[in-house]
């Protein structure tokens, strides 16, 4: 019977260890190198990279010849493959609070509608989260009867303010550029102004319900990390809005 124990202990420490530790691919540059918001040269730099600079590999496939990566800094972008040193080794992965998954709730078929899905790191594919609607145009020039600003591409720039539980869905980036909120976005709502995001939306017409400032509300969708501007994490895109107690 103690034998039975001991081997039964074994697999699970088994499972609860292995998982610690995961194949991540590393890179280091050969040169000094750009650091792109998008995988193209024509794109606007974000960083200058100091040759041997290390870097963690976001997606192993190239895109156009580009690597998706991020600095040590956790500053993300493109470098083009030619410049860098690809190793593959062993990383801790980082922990993870468990959320709930509502993966049911969820609605993947208006993911295609996203523009320009690249910048986007997918953190988890479905989440519920909970919080208070606050007014993002608060501190904007132009402020909105519904507290969000309309963007170029048709997508709302919501604002969550988030109940105690969800703290740690927010980044440094939500912190020093959002006011500590978590950005919401819900996609195709607004006429759209950006002519190559047109086509994102086309076949695609919003029915998410967006109840006003101030309304405590769960919100379902996506949890990503937008790579561009100050690399915030976001609900994008939403499948629902609800408004709960």
């Amino acid at each position: 019977m103690a034998n039975f124990n001991c081997a039964r202990l074994f697999i699970v420490l088994f499972f609860i260890v292995t998982p610690l530790c995961l194949r991540a691919q590393e890179a280091t540059t050969n040169r000094k190198v750009i650091l792109r918001r998008d995988p193209t040269t024509s794109s606007p730099a974000l960083e200058h990279l100091i040759k041997g600079a290390r870097l963690t590999v976001v997606d192993a496939t190239p895109d156009s010849g580009f690597y998706h990566v991020k600095t040590e800094d956790d500053r993300v972008g493109w470098v083009f493959g030619k410049y860098v040193s690809i190793s593959t080794a062993e990383t801790p992965a980082t922990p993870v609070t468990p959320i709930i998954t509502p993966s049911t709730e969820c609605d993947p078929s208006i993911s295609v509608h996203v523009y320009h899905p690249n910048r986007l790191i997918v953190k988890q594919e479905c989440i519920a989260v909970t919080g208070t609607i606050v007014d993002a145009t608060a501190t904007q020039s132009k402020h909105q009867p519904d507290g969000t600003r309309h963007e170029h591409d048709g997508d709302t720039h919501g604002w969550l303010k988030v109940d105690s539980g969800f703290a740690n869905l927010l980044n440094s980036g939500n912190t020093n550029d959002e006011d500590g909120n978590l950005v919401f976005e819900i996609i195709c709502r607004f006429p759209i102004t950006q002519t190559d995001a047109k086509v994102a939306c086309q076949g695609y017409t919003d029915q998410v319900m967006l109840p006003p400032v101030g309304s405590h509300v769960r919100i379902v969708g996506r949890f990503v990390q937008d790579t561009f501007h100050g690399q915030w994490n976001e609900i994008h895109p939403v499948t629902s809005i609800a408004v709960i107690p």
